[in-house]
């Protein structure tokens, strides 16, 4: 693999320098057909004045010296125009990645744009679509069913977090306040495209087909959760779906997910690989290296980011002093764009224009999605500590995701105050008999803990087995007695 990489890089060098083979600039458009109508230059989003405009801020990959190393080589012979001057006697220096022109005069780079990136949205507070929107039609089934999805996993927040209360379940981390960024975000990928998720991302397993009764066995920890019983709850995965095991080591999934796009880009798939991560782990080193990985080697994934507003107890305005999240993408030379969180419909929009790209175009979309963590962080945590009771009461009411799209759907008429009853009384009837079920599922073994690391256990693997089980015959009554030896 490592000559593969060194002779694929000597070979664009030679490319570049001998053939001029470089690929077409594009800063002031999107080349995608769902982003043509929706995109426009960072000079024309810094007019965009109005909070309820609706158009996409589409920041483009490509800077003076981008390389697109798999575009046609049609791009040699815009070249000449592509690094011209208004001024002919002007010089530039022929430096690796492209020509940089000289000026005279010094000048710094702002530390940031005057104005802030605009939202992309289409509901208002009121569930309105919004005038003169680019608002694409979507069907009744996938409407019922996306709003469907967000009420069931309110209503799994809110039993599961009431069991970890109960001293049924060690640990839980709710969704509240993000369940359009959620269910929107996956409604809009396809079956096969590989998902790496932080950890507040249950909506996405849910709409793939993950039941209740694999949430409960997971959180039990029992014999039927696919971990074994090894993980903290909340810690799900699923191969079946295409949804890697949650990792509670913070970012670490982002350049995973690039190592999973290359691949599925070297395999030729029609897919592209999606991972999640909040606005504190953009403070990691490993969301950084990501994207710069990503688009330096044009990996096919979109980048998630939930800007909830806070990081456990670390407010955004400590987390980082640019614009978000969004303008980073630009940075490392991807396309960006922010978007409403709690707009399901401007959420489902965006993610399906960035998949098209990603898969078309063969590159990395960094999505900003502007949400808030109503619930506590976890149940470690009591927000209220660090935060005014009433910001958080104003979230969870008057922009409430949930709320939103009930209101649009109901306007579309597809659905009824009967069916909002009957659909929360069947779901909440399923959550308990799931978590009865895996509360009596017995524990998976002892041994288990020694298990599928090694294909023959090491000496000293087998003494700890033999201690740890020695140490429970002798003090049994200290050891929970339903883990079969």
């Amino acid at each position: 693999m490592a000559i593969w990489f060194t002779r694929s890089r000597s070979i664009a060098y030679y490319l570049k320098r001998k053939m001029s083979f470089m690929g077409i600039l594009n800063q002031h458009s999107c080349t995608n057909p769902y982003f043509e109508s929706i995109c426009s230059s960072s000079s024309s989003s810094s007019r965009i004045t109005d909070a309820e405009n609706s158009s996409i801020s589409c920041h483009s990959s490509a800077f003076p010296f981008s390389v697109h190393r798999f575009e046609s080589t049609k791009a040699a012979g815009q070249l000449d125009q592509l690094y011209s001057s208004d001024d002919e006697s002007s010089q530039s220096l022929d430096f690796p990645g492209g020509k940089v022109a000289y000026i005279s005069e010094m000048r710094f780079i702002s530390e940031s744009n005057q104005k802030r990136i605009p939202c992309y949205r289409l509901l208002n507070d009121n569930g309105e679509l919004i005038n003169g929107s680019d608002f694409h039609q979507v069907t009744e089934e996938l409407a019922v069913k996306m709003y469907s999805k967000m009420v069931t996993l309110q209503q799994m927040d809110t039993i599961f977090y009431e069991a970890q209360r109960q001293g049924r379940i060690s640990f839980y981390l709710t969704s509240v306040g993000e369940e359009a960024a959620n269910i929107a975000s996956a409604a809009a990928l396809g079956a096969d495209d590989v998902v790496l998720p932080q950890y507040r991302e249950p909506g996405v397993l849910l709409w793939r087909g993950f039941t209740l009764e694999e949430f409960a066995n997971q959180c039990f920890g029992n014999k039927a959760d696919y971990g074994k019983g090894r993980q903290m709850p909340i810690h799900y995965g699923s191969k079946k779906l295409n949804y890697f095991t949650v990792s509670s080591p913070i970012a670490t999934q982002l350049p995973q997910a690039v190592g999973a796009a290359y691949s599925l880009k070297m395999d030729k798939k029609d897919a592209c690989a999606v991972t999640y991560i909040g606005d504190g782990g953009t403070s990691e080193g490993d969301f950084h290296a990501a994207l710069n990985f990503a688009a330096v080697m044009e990996a096919p994934v979109i980048f998630i980011c939930r800007n909830n507003g806070w990081a456990i107890s670390t407010h955004i305005s400590e987390q980082f002093r640019s614009d978000g999240v969004v303008v980073k993408g630009q940075a490392y030379g991807i396309q960006s764009i922010r978007v409403d969180g709690n707009d399901a419909l401007a959420v489902y929009r965006t993610i399906r224009a960035a998949r098209e790209i990603a898969i078309s175009e063969q590159k990395p979309i960094l999505v900003e999605a502007l949400t808030y963590r109503v619930g506590h962080h976890s149940t470690s945590d009591d927000s209220t500590k660090y935060r005014p009771v009433d910001e958080i009461e104003y979230w969870k009411m008057a922009r409430n995701p949930v709320n939103r799209f009930r209101k649009w759907v109901e306007r579309n008429g597809w659905w009824s105050d009967k069916e909002e009853s009957e659909l929360r009384s069947s779901i909440r009837k399923q959550l308990l008999q799931a978590i009865q079920a895996a509360e009596k599922t017995q524990k998976p073994e002892l041994g288990n803990l020694f298990s599928d690391v090694y294909d023959h256990p090491p000496l000293n693997l087998q003494e700890q087995e033999k201690q740890l089980r020695e140490t429970i015959n002798r003090h049994s009554q200290d050891f929970p007695s339903d883990v079969p030896m």
